[in-house]
């Protein structure tokens, strides 16, 4: 016997809550709906009794610190698994509870008995993940709300599994594209750090009295390494006070609209950002469109998920412009994010009535052009920064040896 918070209607229409014993959520909604009440929620009712929430022990506080938040992998996995119970007829509640019992990872495991929760209280699925939008993105939950309006919950699952997998596989593929150059990049500036404060001083005393036989790049050098060697907490603290301000600022409106404008300007990533944007775009608008959800709704969400502001102010506007009754593709033409030839199959599935499919075939386009966006700036950015790097330990292996052969010139 446990307690339960519940939240109820009346038939006059009055919205009622409290607190009651049953054996379980099921039960409980099941003895209020005896009553003649329509059943908004069943929840345990979490107290503060002895052993309850006041009494956590430290361990356990610093275990649920350190657990991992779970992620759109762990998503992935429990949207397969319940398309395929779901497939073999078990009901919904009893495959969530199956899932709950099999999930490792303690966080998403109290997603999943939220949810069987919140179904066993009487409400939709597509209500019940609503509740953990940072999971389950406006995308999903439209989607399997279509689904339960058409009754093809199992399919769409699926289909939305695939999407998943996806956008997985492509955000791998970005971050591994990216992952060698930052390597790069980390090693290029420790070893210039490196070089510049532990090699070089070393030599000040051979150089010491003869800055006017120096060449300017040993001058300079020197210079340099005397001031990081004797300013270093200032230098350190302002290179930290930097990349905070830098990575809060780009969490501002602002900030995220620089860098997206500048993801799409760069010249070596700006077609493989613009590749990644399309895809995403078309593909979500092309799922959703195919689910039936509603077409006001699949252009904000399109735009939500779309991953850029640039893109997603472009399908705002397309959804201002089929608000008052407009064509998707006469929005399109008057902006450059999309190529001329794409809004030319857009407005071709307008008008034949397959939008959902011309879509689909598009993003696969858009899908492989990506990866090979992606092999194209991983090769070009490799021999750019291994040359970047060796001019910069180039550049103070000579200004150190040189002065010295010219010392040694003169001596002889």
């Amino acid at each position: 016997m446990g307690n339960y918070r519940y939240q109820v209607k009346s038939r006059e229409g009055q919205v009622q809550q409290g607190v009651m014993s049953a054996d379980s959520v099921a039960t409980a909604a099941a003895i209020l709906r005896n009553q003649g009440l329509h059943v908004i929620g069943v929840t345990p009712a979490r107290g503060r009794h002895a052993g309850e929430g006041g009494g956590q022990s430290l361990g356990a506080s610093l275990a649920k610190l350190g657990a991992s938040k779970p992620n759109q992998k762990h998503v992935l996995d429990f949207t397969t698994q319940l398309a395929v119970m779901v497939r073999a007829g078990i009901n919904l509640r009893a495959a969530l509870e199956g899932i709950a019992e099999q999930t490792t990872h303690a966080g998403f495991k109290k997603v999943i008995e939220d949810l069987k929760t919140d179904v066993e209280s009487g409400k939709q699925f597509s209500d019940a993940i609503a509740r953990h939008p940072k999971l389950f993105n406006a995308l999903y939950i439209n989607m399997v709300r279509a689904s339960e309006m058409s009754g093809s919950f199992s399919e769409m699952l699926d289909r939305i599994a695939g999407y998943i997998a996806q956008q997985l596989e492509t955000r791998k593929m970005v971050v591994g594209a990216a992952i060698y150059p930052a390597i790069i990049g980390i090693m290029a500036v420790g070893v210039t750090v490196f070089l510049l404060t532990f090699v070089l001083p070393k030599f000040y005393a051979v150089f010491d009295g003869k800055e006017d036989v120096l060449p300017w790049a040993t001058t300079f050098l020197m210079a340099l390494s005397k001031f990081m060697t004797g300013n270093w907490p200032i230098i350190l603290g302002g290179v930290g006070g930097l990349v905070v301000g830098a990575y809060f600022f780009l969490k501002t409106e602002l900030g995220s609209f620089w860098m997206d404008k500048a993801k799409l300007s760069v010249p070596i990533v700006k077609g493989m950002f613009r590749s990644l944007c399309i895809s995403r775009s078309l593909q979500t608008m092309g799922q959703l469109i195919n689910a039936g959800v509603p077409m006001l709704d699949t252009l904000l969400i399109t735009g939500d998920i779309s991953g850029n502001q640039l893109f997603k102010g472009m399908w705002r506007r397309v959804h201002a412009s089929v608000k008052q009754g407009k064509k998707i593709a006469a929005p399109l033409q008057k902006d450059n994010l999309l190529p001329r030839a794409v809004v030319q199959m857009i407005s071709a599935g307008e008008e034949s009535g397959k939008l959902g499919e011309v879509l689909d075939e598009i993003s696969r386009y858009y899908a492989k052009l990506l990866r090979d966006n992606i092999k194209a700036v991983t090769s070009l950015i490799e021999p750019i920064m291994i040359l970047l790097m060796g001019t910069i330990v180039g550049f103070i292996a000579m200004a150190i040896i040189m002065p010295i052969f010219k010392m040694s010139q003169i001596v002889q």
